[in-house]
């Protein structure tokens, strides 16, 4: 590698991939000699990167800390990863507008093979309702399979794949991220109903280059779709619960990721929620602060119990 610019660039990459590179290793991987590498150091180090080296035989090298932020080389995946995660972090209060700016430097300086596919994440992605995290493990998803996804959705084509071995066809509208899992909200192709589907289950097949006509919803609905079906179907566990008190009562103290409210009357209404354990629901429709009584299952009920005899005897000893 004969290009100074090059070179620099491949072994700047190179110390940001790993922790410690060895003068003899950065030569091996970059074909020049050991001077070479030495002299391309002390470059770099005019340049502002703060590179640390260990002397002896093997003069290893790394990456240091130092008082400016050196830019960073991305590969394309590293690229779409950090533009999803700005994007996500953009609805983050508090941290919205530097969200955005970021964003917006990362967008000026990506390779034009790069601005259509980080454009599309940008338009398709949208963080569910911001609700104390569970205790369940995220399901991790490739950039490339969401990239991949987002771009179907600018495009406005037919999207196929299995889901959990099953076959399916969708019109794609969103990818939404909650509690640590990303879902795609879309249309059956055949019927038009609403659908979400989780998109770690996802297997994508060939692309259809079938363009349709959307028929979205506003910005909302579609982590509203995701959060119904999550607390309906999407918990590891879930319960039917009647809460004494009108429905708006419970609506005004509960977010809308706790679960779906259905009134009874003007006096009653039926809470569907779920979590990833029964002590998590236990604990949380004690903080509604309203009488309720567990419809169902049995195994809330004696989490209910227990909960309650560890109040009381946490009260006693007091005494």
């Amino acid at each position: 590698m004969t290009d100074t610019s090059a070179r620099l660039l491949a072994m700047l990459s190179l110390m940001q991939s790993r922790t410690q590179w060895t003068g003899r290793e950065l030569s091996e991987r970059l074909g020049v000699s050991g001077r070479t590498i030495r002299n391309d150091i002390e470059r770099l180090r005019s340049l502002g990167y703060p590179v640390d080296a260990e002397r002896g035989a093997t003069g290893a090298y790394r990456l240091g800390a130092g008082a400016n932020v050196p830019p960073l080389l991305l590969d394309d995946e590293e690229a779409v990863a950090v533009a999803v995660a700005l994007q996500l972090a953009s609805g983050l209060s508090g941290i919205e507008e530097t969200s955005a700016r970021t964003l917006a430097k990362l967008q000026k300086v990506l390779p034009h093979r790069l601005r259509p596919t980080v454009d599309a994440v940008q338009a398709s992605v949208t963080a569910g309702p911001a609700v104390t995290d569970g205790t369940g493990e995220g399901a991790p998803v490739a950039p490339a399979v969401l990239a991949e996804i987002a771009a179907v959705i600018r495009d406005a084509e037919w999207l196929r794949f299995d889901y959990r071995s099953d076959p399916r066809v969708t019109e794609p509208y969103r990818l939404v991220n909650w509690q640590r899992r990303w879902y795609l909200v879309a249309r059956d192709a055949r019927t038009g109903e609403w659908e979400t589907f989780r998109v770690d289950w996802m297997e994508l097949r060939a692309p259809t280059h079938r363009r349709f006509a959307p028929r979205g919803l506003d910005e909302d609905g579609y982590a509203e779709i995701v959060v119904r079906e999550v607390a309906s179907t999407g918990w590891s566990v879930h319960a039917r619960i009647t809460v004494l008190a009108p429905a708006e009562e419970v609506l005004a103290r509960i977010n809308p990721a706790v679960g779906v409210v259905e009134p009874v009357d003007d006096n009653e209404c039926v809470l569907v929620t779920g979590a990833d354990s029964y002590e998590v629901i236990a604990v949380y429709i004690g903080m509604l602060g309203m009488d309720f009584r567990i419809d169902a299952p049995a195994e809330l009920a004696d989490r209910v119990r227990e909960l309650g005899d560890r109040y009381r005897r946490a009260v006693d000893a007091r005494q």
